[in-house]
Parts: structure tokens; sequence; C-alpha cells
């Protein structure tokens, strides 16, 4: 389990801050959240994040993509910025080859939703190449406003239209789906079901373990302290115990200044879900 880190100061400075507060992953804006430009890969910081990360078991790291990006904008420059951004950060993603990268879907902004995904699909399509490496993983969202994945059949036909499909997972994120519509709290057997039958459990490649301050099927993605909100701290332990998820990389995604708070929220449900493993 791993939280949000600052890839402001390199790799293998947060591969040393996920190992001091007990995390064995993190994840990381590949740039800054609302767009710009990425500082460039250095090579021995890439040495050391991996001579780091050997000592304290990690893994799989996830990458995130701008919030800013929307393939499936109307406006040509908007989505042609975002189609850009994916290909660049893609192509970074080689410098750490096998690792994830997570993304909104996008907004349709009034186009309707099929075009919204047939715009997403056609994104990714330009940007995916045979020789990457990198596992893309699109975001289950919360449905609010215009925004495509919402629901997990407008994931199924993004990934329907993908031509290298080999290359494409899910990251489920459980404010989202909860906020969504979909019960985790005393329906996850029925909600994973749902999942496998239509995009198919062995897509989902990492999970956000967020609480949410809303309650269920509000659709305004909201995040809350693990124990802090609506879902609760025993559900979320079940979530990272059950025997279809356990062995995925988690990731949380709750609000806190310090780092050593998300170490806490880490041992907080490392010791509850060992009720369900028993």
């Amino acid at each position: 389990m791993g939280c949000h880190l600052s890839c402001a100061k390199g790799y293998a400075n947060m591969a040393r801050e996920a190992a001091s507060i007990g995390a064995n992953t993190f994840q990381f804006f590949t740039r800054n959240p609302r767009g710009g430009s990425a500082k460039p890969i250095d090579p021995s910081d890439i040495e050391g994040f991996y001579e780091l990360a050997e000592t304290a078991g990690i893994e799989t790291i996830l990458a995130h993509a701008p919030y800013t990006l929307n393939p499936a904008a109307a406006k040509d420059e908007t989505r042609a910025f975002a189609i850009d951004t994916l290909a660049d950060d893609l192509a970074r993603m080689e410098s750490t080859p096998g690792q994830l990268y997570n993304m909104h879907p996008g907004s349709h902004v009034g186009q309707g939703v099929d075009v919204g995904i047939e715009k997403i699909a056609d994104a990714i399509n330009v940007v995916l190449a045979p020789e990457h490496t990198t596992t893309l993983l699109l975001e289950t969202m919360a449905g609010k406003g215009s925004e495509v994945g919402g629901r997990f059949e407008e994931l199924a036909a993004i990934i329907e239209r993908i031509e290298l499909k080999d290359k494409v997972g899910v990251c489920l994120d459980t404010c989202h789906v909860w906020d969504g519509g979909y019960d985790i709290a005393t329906s996850l057997d029925d909600v994973l079901e749902e999942f496998d039958r239509t995009i198919g459990l062995e897509r989902l490649r990492a999970i956000h373990l967020n609480d949410s301050k809303n309650p269920l099927g509000a659709r305004k993605d909201r995040h809350a302290a693990i124990g802090e909100g609506e879902i609760g701290a025993a559900a979320l332990a079940a979530v990272t115990a059950h025997p279809a998820l356990r062995a995925l990389p988690f990731f949380l995604e709750t609000p806190h200044e310090r780092v050593s708070e998300y170490g806490d929220e880490i041992a907080l449900i490392a010791e509850a879900r060992q009720a369900y493993l028993v």
C-alpha cells in the first residue's frame, strides 16, 4: 500500500519517503497536476530509485496524468494538448519499464457520452504503441457533470474500441465508485461481480483507496480520510482484504498535509484488514 507523493524531488526521494512511512508503493503526478511541462528524466535519479526500491520492496509504482487532460474535448486544441501530453508521458514512463500510468478518461462537455467514448478511445489508439511496456489505466469516475467513466459500461465501451487491449487496464477509486452509486460498503461482492461481467476483473490493476464525504450515489467526488467519511474504515479494510483484490497495489489519495499521516492510515488499514484475513 502507498500514497500520492510529490515528484518534484525525484524518483529516489519518493521511494525513500514511501519507505519511511511503511509503504511498498507510491503514486505521483508526471508533471504539475494542472498541466505544463515535465522535468527532464535524470538517469542517476532512476538508478537511485531502483536501489532504494529493492531495499524497500517497491515493485509497482503508479504515475497519474494531469487533471487537465481531456481527450474527449470538443475544442481541437484542448484535445491535441491531451494527446501530446499522454504521448510524452508514456515515452517518459519507459525510464521505469513495466509500470502503471493512470488517467481520468475525460468529459464529453455536452457532446454526449457516446461521442466522448469514441474520442477517448481514438486518443488512446493514437498514443499507445506496441513497444510500450507501461499499462495505461482508465480510472473509475464519480459521474459528476459530463464525466465519462462513472459507469462500468462506459469504461468497457472505451476498452472495446482500443486496438492494443493488452496495454490497458482499470484503476478503481473507492470514493468515485461509491459516489457513482456502487455500494462497496454493504454489497462489495455484488459490485465486483458486476465489474467482472462488464469489464473483467483481469483488467483491474490498481485501487485508489479513499473514503467519501458524500452519501452513496451523490456523484460529487469529495475524498475523505479513511474512517472519516460515509464508506467507513471497516468497509475499506474489507476492500483491501477481498480475495479478488488483496494482491493489487492500493494508493491513498486522502486529504492530508503531512506524509506521516498517510503512514498512520497505512497502519490503520493494515491492522483492520487482519479481521478479514483470518
